[in-house]
């Protein structure tokens, strides 16, 4: 199955999230059953990290919305877990700072994109700009609704740039988000995870859906798509979300560099260094050798 056709928001389309259904789980019925398909994105996934880096022509980066207990975090977790965390970045947008709110609202994740070779990954994004600042009419509609297409030539200059831009909204009902809350409240370790905000913000569920519906039409292009992503079952989020990351970087057709150096060259270097390593080896042990039967010998008399 193509969770990256099946989930991507194609251009110009218009969303309607209620008619999209959260607890969709594709062909596979529990986590147990689609296990070995998620360890084997997760293996694929390292292995063309590793090719990215290597290639050092191109970035990835990962854009990550979601309502409070989408799963952002878990996201991370899994995808950076099948990851080498030395090519990668994890990035949130809170609140901006006093200098973040005196530049241009862009400043602060152009400065966190992915430079080539690495990773990046958003937990919330740019796109809070036209998320929380319009729900809360934090500035002017005339504003917020100007930045989508500001929103578009930034992503443009990043894609020009060689870097592949996958965003993903991690969709929940507000059922699951109310058993996500609950769970919280009852387990002590996660209680580092409530805030007020979490319980400030459930009246605005219909101005969120519209504001992320919006999202959806306005931005989602050919070079920087966004996949609604069903995400009341955790393990089906990382399975989706791993495919598609796999099938986007599989499309690059990525090729290991060219070496710098003579390798035949290289090669009789190390033999001729090894064999006399080796060499060097056996006389310092047998010298060891010589020096511990001496030292034995003294000590018995």
């Amino acid at each position: 199955m193509d969770y990256f056709e099946e989930f991507r928001i194609k251009p110009g389309s218009r969303v309607k999230l209620a008619a999209i259904d959260a607890s969709y789980h594709g062909e596979h019925k529990t986590h147990e059953a689609a296990l070995p398909v998620i360890e084997e994105y997760a293996r694929r996934l390292r292995e063309l990290q590793y090719l990215l880096y290597a290639e050092h022509k191109r970035s990835l980066l990962i854009c990550l919305q979601g309502r409070d207990a989408a799963g952002k975090d878990g996201t991370i977790n899994h995808v950076l877990g099948a990851m080498n965390p030395q090519g990668c970045t994890v990035t949130g947008f809170k609140q901006p700072s006093v200098e973040e709110a005196d530049h241009d609202f862009l400043w602060r994740c152009h400065k966190a994109a992915p430079a080539r070779g690495h990773v990046a990954i958003f937990n919330r994004s740019h796109y809070e700009d036209v998320l929380i600042q319009r729900v809360h009419k934090m500035v002017p509609e005339s504003v917020w609704s100007g930045r989508y297409q500001h929103i578009n030539n930034f992503e443009q200059l990043l894609a020009d740039n060689h870097t592949l831009i996958l965003k993903f909204y991690l969709h929940i009902d507000a059922e699951e988000q109310l058993e996500r809350f609950r769970k919280r409240i009852e387990d002590p370790t996660r209680h580092w995870k409530i805030s007020d905000s979490d319980y400030a913000e459930a009246p605005f569920w219909n101005e969120y859906t519209a504001a992320f519906e919006d999202v959806l039409d306005k931005c989602s292009t050919s070079f920087a798509p966004w996949f609604v992503i069903p995400a009341n079952h955790k393990w089906f989020r990382n399975l989706a979300i791993s495919h598609i990351v796999v099938r986007a970087l599989e499309s690059l057709k990525m090729e290991f560099p060219q070496p710098t150096v003579d390798i035949d060259s290289i090669r009789k270097k190390y033999h001729a260094l090894d064999r006399a390593e080796v060499r060097q080896g056996m006389i310092t042990q047998e010298e060891g050798k010589s020096s511990e039967l001496k030292e034995n010998k003294k000590n018995k008399k």
